[in-house]
């Protein structure tokens, strides 16, 4: 079964409604007592980094989330939720994330290296650029996926970007690391892909659970 964590910023509707259309299993909650219960857990995310990083200490999730980790199960961040794995974000100041990854979150540019001038948010379908294989990616061929985002991760190191996308600068936007991964896109609302991506993240869920 798969946990999502329910922490007042997520995409929960969408995030369990694709779960259910794949047959996974899954709980929503807040609680780190039922959440440890689970196989593996969606950190999902939409709003800025700077609340939701509160939302969590609040609820002393940030702590769950790094004893999650330790343990060996898969942790999955979504959108705002993969930006919060990663050490900072300039979103409106400078905040800590939960540093489960190398990297700062910034802003998407204005302009583009050419001078084009880029709309931000970024919002629609771009094609993913794939930069290694990984067990999350499996089965998946030119796909595209569905982005609204104004930030992205920079200095994401070589060996934990697996796949990108252009938009004036190179997205990270499939990110992992032992059995902590994340998407910058939303697979629930990107079609087959996306539902690929959360069967394949299901599958390492069930990989994690023989090792344990």
């Amino acid at each position: 079964m798969i946990g999502i964590i329910d922490y007042g910023m997520g995409n929960l509707f969408s995030v369990s409604k694709a779960l259910e259309r794949i047959g996974i299993p899954y709980i929503i909650s807040e609680s780190p007592e039922e959440l440890n219960n689970t196989k593996g857990v969606i950190l999902p995310g939409v709003g800025a980094f700077k609340d939701a990083m509160a939302r969590l200490r609040e609820k002393e999730l940030d702590q769950f989330i790094h004893q999650y980790v330790d343990s060996g199960r898969p942790l999955l961040g979504i959108c705002l939720g993969m930006q919060l794995l990663f050490e900072e974000s300039e979103e409106n100041g400078q905040f800590q994330g939960l540093g489960l990854l190398k990297g700062r979150i910034i802003r998407i540019p204005d302009r583009d290296a050419d001078g084009g001038r880029l709309k931000v948010p970024h919002m629609g379908w771009n094609k993913l650029h794939f930069h290694q294989e990984a067990p999350v990616l499996e089965g998946i061929e030119d796909g595209y996926v569905y982005f609204v985002h104004s930030y992205y991760a920079d200095g994401v190191g070589e060996q934990a970007l697996l796949a990108s996308a252009e938009y004036g600068v190179h997205v990270p936007a499939v990110v992992g690391q032992g059995n902590v991964s994340g998407m910058q896109f939303h697979p629930e609302k990107s079609s087959a892909t996306g539902m690929q991506l959360l069967t394949n993240f299901a599958k390492a869920m069930e990989r994690s659970e023989d090792m344990l």
